[in-house]
């Protein structure tokens, strides 16, 4: 017998440490309250994407310790091996293997004594029980009438809350009512990946998600470049950017033209094309002509004179006619 013991435990420490050198990638699940054919339905449906290995703690843990000699980077598994574990070796996409594993649940009665891992509610509406069991019904504080020769719930009663222990009462209920409330399966607990290990939510985490805080960090930089004048590579197209709107500024409030405030002249000039610019939606995303509309203000101040005049002259004209 200590033979066979001994050559069973050399064999789990040559299958762990091949698995190791051949896959880069582990998922360490949590298996509590995962029978062993719930076991063989989720080996079936992972097979061709991942392996899974059961074990005593203290087995894997030796084993990773002997096998760390060769890669130090497995020692940061040894702190995950706790409780109920096992491991999924894979080489294919993390995401894809965590989601596979948290479909294959199973449904599971509520056994007394059991930590509730969700909410328990029993809902309103006929239990299908006798009207013999109403005693058992007000036992537990629930409001029920009697409709059509059977039980009837008045209303929703949350039997027991997530976290909370499932009384024994309960769980008879439960098992009279024939409702299943809990589904078990492995749960991802954390992922070991090229020498360190995170959390399962990190593989939520998409190309966009990355991308969206690289530039909101690459904004606030810039900010705080332009709020404290401290020059940065972020901030080099505003500096540029608010250079040529002051130029531009100075062009049209004066007679100095240059090529890039040409077009803008000629649109102050020519008020219907410049409305009808403004109103279009180019003016939302073109600089030229958020420059226009910053400038604008500078080349009416520059001729008050002018409209002066003018205003005077309708005046005039329009006295000719009463007259």
């Amino acid at each position: 017998m200590a033979e066979k013991r001994a050559e069973r435990r050399d064999g789990y420490f040559d299958k762990i440490k091949a698995l190791l050198d051949k896959y880069p990638k582990i998922l360490i699940c949590g298996a509590d309250n995962v029978g062993s054919h719930h076991m063989q339905q989720i080996r079936t449906a992972l097979r061709g994407k991942a392996v899974l290995l059961m074990g005593k703690n203290t087995m894997m843990r030796k084993a990773i310790k002997e096998h760390s000699e060769k890669n130090k980077q497995l020692e940061a598994i040894l702190p995950h091996v706790v409780g109920n574990v096992g491991f999924l070796f894979t080489d294919q996409d993390l995401s894809v293997v965590r989601n596979a594993v948290l479909q294959i649940k199973v449904p599971a009665v509520a056994r007394s004594g059991s930590i509730s891992p969700i909410d328990v509610v029993l809902p309103a509406g006929p239990t299908g029980l006798d009207p013999g069991q109403t005693s058992f019904m007000q036992a537990l504080n629930i409001a029920t009438k009697i409709n059509k020769g059977q039980v009837e719930v008045v209303s929703d009663v949350q039997l027991v809350k997530k976290g909370d222990k499932v009384g024994p009462s309960e769980a008879a209920l439960l098992q009279k009512l024939n409702i299943k409330p809990f589904t078990y399966g492995l749960i991802p607990l954390c992922v070991y990946e090229d020498g360190f290990v995170y959390t399962p939510e990190t593989l939520d985490i998409s190309d966009d998600d990355i991308l969206s805080k690289f530039l909101s960090g690459v904004q606030k930089l810039a900010a705080l470049s332009l709020g404290s004048g401290i020059p940065s590579l972020p901030a080099l197209p505003h500096y540029f950017a608010n250079a040529f709107r002051a130029l531009l500024a100075i062009s049209v409030a004066t007679d100095i033209t240059f090529e890039r405030s040409k077009e803008i002249k000629e649109l102050l000039d020519n008020p219907e094309a410049l409305a009808a610019l403004q109103s279009s939606a180019v003016v939302e995303t073109s600089a030229p002509a958020a420059a226009v509309t910053a400038a604008a203000p500078a080349k009416k101040e520059a001729e008050p004179a002018k409209k002066e005049e003018e205003e005077e002259e309708i005046d005039e004209g329009f006295g000719g006619l009463f007259d």
